[in-house]
């Protein structure tokens, strides 16, 4: 249950087109729903934006059809990650309005009438960093943050970023995921004053350690800006992305009189 249906339900209570038991039949399983194998917190929604995000890596195929039923009772959006092909297949014939993203390796489902804002810039080194990038991209999308998007610009071909600048320049947030070296955050780090979230891929050599080559020169990037996400980590950079994103909104929707005293 988002701020708006909850806003709606307690209107129609205000109203007497709802009673008050039936009222508090909805709420009962408001906080989170225990389903034994999984703990639901239907009150992210509220606290946070945006309903619970399955992780389905490790979950067995009913477990996940399961969880996202429940989900789906209460809210009228869903994204579920790191879908392999067979859970994938489950929840496109469980919703008819289900999206499998194969390159992300998610599934969503976009409430109705969303209304995208802001702007969210993806940006990858390399063509293999496409798939991870593709998850922050969906992820982001879904939350309601416009997003657009600069592919296999890495430092070999350092060019190919600097004639795209302006496209920098117009972002709220960059996202940027790189493998190999690691080293395009840093690059883009120092172009722009927006906030600059580091992804590190597994993409790359030997010597690359699947990933930890690239995050240890992310996090020590001397670009002033720039945060590190896990390695792979898209969904982490689509939801940090959206929230900076949506900052300006958020401030403009808090009730005056309620901002939190500023402490000395």
């Amino acid at each position: 249950m988002n701020q708006d249906q909850l806003r709606s339900l307690l209107m129609e209570v205000q109203q007497g087109a709802v009673a008050v038991p039936d009222a508090l039949h909805r709420l009962r399983t408001l906080p989170y729903e225990n389903l034994g194998f999984a703990s639901l917190d239907h009150h992210r929604a509220l606290r946070q934006g945006f309903p619970e995000v399955i992780f389905c890596e490790g979950k067995t195929v009913a477990q996940v059809v399961a969880i996202a039923k429940t989900l789906l009772l209460k809210n009228n959006s869903l994204l579920a990650t790191r879908v392999e092909p067979s859970v994938a297949r489950a929840l496109l014939r469980m919703s008819k309005r289900a999206t499998y993203h194969e390159a992300a390796r998610v599934v969503a489902i976009v409430p109705p009438k969303l209304v995208r804002r802001g702007s969210v810039l993806i940006v990858t080194a390399g063509t293999a960093d496409i798939p991870v990038a593709e998850e922050a991209r969906v992820t982001a999308d879904i939350m309601g943050s416009k997003t657009d998007t600069l592919y296999d610009v890495g430092v070999a071909g350092l060019h190919r970023l600097l004639g795209q600048q302006d496209r920098l320049h117009d972002a709220r947030a960059i996202i940027v995921a790189a493998g190999m070296d690691g080293v395009l955050p840093s690059v883009v780090g120092g172009l722009v004053r927006q906030p600059v979230i580091a992804v590190p891929t597994s993409r790359g050599y030997g010597a690359h350690f699947g990933g930890l080559a690239a995050l240890l020169t992310m996090l020590n990037s001397c670009a002033a800006g720039v945060g590190v996400m896990n390695i792979d980590n898209g969904f982490g950079a689509g939801c940090l992305a959206h929230r900076i994103n949506m900052m300006s909104e958020m401030d403009s929707e808090e009730p005056k009189g309620k901002k939190n005293p500023v402490r000395g």
